[in-house]
């Protein structure tokens, strides 16, 4: 009788994590189709040199996603664990004062878009026959960034506050505008460069819209309430959001290296090759994100209750799945990366076919290191332990692929490049492996 309810307790365990996983892996997918939907249609619209200047543009992006994932992330994480308490009062509190900082991020943003967006994108390599379509995307981008933080505060508080689904129906209803909004805008409404922007900033618009009802009918359990900014708050939500942030900010600071690498080495068409790649790694690493998101609310609330051995049983669960899914989407980009390529290169630039190929087949060995190091830095988040969550995303972000893309690329030339990101990945994997083994005794 033992084992048998032992084993449903286990079953419950599982689908919990399925529940939530599963839902938020839709959304992340869907919500990854901001970029995937501009890559396509700008490709298509406006050719390699619209291709070049996304792809330019596209790293302050991450910066922003990363600083909504910061606030998001890390107030969600630590209202899950003050309600899993009952404590409610300090998770008004906490919520508050994530939306305090939020604006703080969101304010810096606006400022850089009004006043130095030619800067920017001076900065970012963009030379005279891009540098007119950088600048459009690059200030849309920055003026609508607090629609972007607050959505992605509110996706996370409201998947924390036990409505997954409607997280997950916001995530998609916003993306698939998005789409839709993209071919509008460029091709019957030929509103080039500034459509496609256009129809990225709506979106977050849209998945508010969407989210409202959580709160027009009083579902949420968390609210705004009169308060002061509160340093320790605000220290534990940042605790707590920093891998995050690292991860996305290290994703932009990482294309950034990359663009200027491949300019020196094949100019425009290799930048272009390489947004191809970059933009499909969105894709995937949404996935992996929708895993890991998916499994934070069941780890943090089991870890807040006391039950250890169910939070490492819901890790093993998201690994499990990650290494199933990797196995399926690099085979799917082998097999297929000609055909990748081609749905991006509508002028058939022969260049560009051969470089992004190439690089799709090698870029991609990274999948299952990649997926480990984030599903084990956001389990480390939602038990509290931000050290080594920040210590493998500062890893991953900084410390090991920057020397190693410099190194490689003078050594094997653009090969190099794309092989400095599996390497760096499985580095840090072995790293994390180590820190969760110390954790663990």
């Amino acid at each position: 009788m033992k084992h048998a309810n032992d084993f449903l307790r286990d079953m419950d365990c599982f689908r919990e994590f399925a529940r939530y996983a599963s839902l938020n892996v839709l959304g992340m997918l869907g919500l990854s189709c901001y970029i995937l939907a501009d890559t396509y249609f700008i490709a298509s619209g406006l050719g390699a040199d619209g291709l070049t200047a996304l792809n330019l543009a596209i790293p302050v992006y991450s910066f922003i996603h990363g600083s909504g994932l910061l606030a998001g992330m890390g107030g969600g994480t630590r209202y899950s664990i003050f309600k899993s308490l009952g404590n409610h009062q300090e998770a008004d509190r906490l919520f508050t004062n994530t939306v305090f900082l939020a604006a703080a991020l969101a304010g810096g943003f606006v400022c850089a878009g009004a006043f130095f967006t030619d800067g920017i994108v001076t900065a970012l390599g963009a030379d005279a026959s891009v540098f007119a379509m950088t600048s459009i995307y690059l200030k849309m981008i920055l003026l609508c960034s607090p629609a972007f933080l607050l959505n992605n505060v509110l996706l996370c508080f409201v998947r924390n506050d036990g409505a997954p689904q409607l997280s997950m129906r916001a995530m998609l209803g916003g993306s698939l505008s998005n789409v839709a909004l993209d071919y509008l805008f460029i091709f019957p409404c030929r509103m080039g460069m500034f459509g496609a922007v256009l129809a990225t900033c709506l979106a977050p618009a849209i998945s508010l819209a969407l989210l409202s009802p959580h709160f027009l009918k009083k579902n949420n359990q968390f609210r705004l309430v009169k308060c002061c900014p509160n340093g320790r708050h605000l220290a534990a939500i940042l605790a707590s959001g920093a891998p995050s942030l690292v991860t996305e900010v290290s994703s932009g600071i990482v294309m950034i290296v990359f663009n200027t690498i491949i300019l020196r080495l094949r100019g425009n068409i290799g930048v272009a090759a390489y947004g191809v790649i970059a933009n499909l790694s969105l894709v995937v690493i949404a996935v992996y994100n929708g895993i890991a998101q998916g499994s934070q609310p069941v780890i943090s609330r089991h870890y807040g209750s006391g039950k250890q051995k169910k939070a490492h049983a819901v890790l093993r669960y998201a690994l499990t799945t990650m290494l199933l899914l990797s196995v399926l989407i690099y085979a799917g980009t082998y097999a297929f990366a000609p055909q990748i390529a081609g749905l991006f290169n509508k002028e058939h630039d022969e260049t560009l076919q051969r470089i992004a190929v190439e690089g799709l087949k090698l870029y991609f060995t990274a999948c299952p290191f990649v997926g480990f190091n984030l599903i084990l830095a956001t389990y480390f988040t939602a038990i509290a332990r931000p050290l080594p969550a920040n210590l493998i995303s500062l890893l991953r972000g900084f410390i090991v692929i920057l020397p190693l893309a410099v190194f490689f690329s003078a050594a094997f030339q653009m090969t190099g490049i794309w092989c400095a990101f599996p390497v760096t990945e499985l580095l840090v994997a072995a790293a994390g492996a180590v820190c969760y083994a110390c954790q663990k005794t």
